[in-house]
């Protein structure tokens, strides 16, 4: 089963709709022991990040991911819920992550041409390193998922598994071990997406 974290950010049910698509077992709760017995965890965001970051803790639920993650369970972040996996962010002051995959969150004005508007919103395709990870496999170079964000992880170069070119190269998806973080909205991403939570539903441990 996979359990989504409900701490009262993110497209919870349309994540579960995509994840029902998809031949999932899964279940939107803030219940602490309901997380824990899942196979899977998915975390994720949407506004900013030290806001979610305070309500994550302040439900204890912030906790129990680091918990889970650290056990080995599989944790996928997406979009804020990708950016919490990292070490701070640095949007509208400097904030704590959780602290599972080494890097930091800052705003992408500082790396992208000026001119270009920011948030960057739309469909950019994806670009693997030399070796494409796990949560690919069913996805090929240079196909398209959909974005919505201002800040990008930065100094996490050992865990970037994509990119997305939007005058720079931004960071797309991070992995390290058992946590992976997409920056973009699989569930907004038709079949794309559909199938990066398919190969996620099917990893085993």
């Amino acid at each position: 089963m996979i359990a989504i974290v409900d701490y009262g950010v993110g497209n919870l049910f349309s994540l579960k709709s995509s994840l029902i698509c998809v031949g999932a077992d899964t279940v939107v709760t803030a219940d602490k022991q309901v997380l824990r017995d899942a196979d899977k965890i998915l975390l994720p965001g949407v506004g900013a990040f030290g806001d979610a970051a305070r309500k994550l803790c302040d439900c204890g639920l912030a906790e129990v991911v680091i918990d889970e993650a650290k056990k080995g369970k599989r944790i996928l972040g997406i979009c804020l819920g990708m950016q919490m996996l990292l070490d701070k962010s640095f949007e509208y002051g400097e904030h704590d992550g959780l602290g599972l995959i080494k890097g930091e969150i800052r705003p992408i004005s500082d790396v992208i041409p000026k001119g270009l508007k920011i948030p960057h919103i739309g469909w950019n395709a994806l670009h693997f390193g030399e070796k494409k990870n796990e949560l690919f496999k069913y996805v090929n170079e240079g196909e398209h998922v959909y974005f919505v964000h201002s800040y990008y992880g930065a100094n996490c170069e050992e865990a970037v598994i994509a990119t997305a070119d939007y005058g720079a190269p931004l960071t797309a998806a991070v992995a390290m071990d058992n946590v992976y973080g997409c920056q973009f909205h699989p569930e907004k991403s038709g079949k794309v997406g559909l199938s990066i939570l398919r190969s996620f539903n099917e990893m085993k441990d």
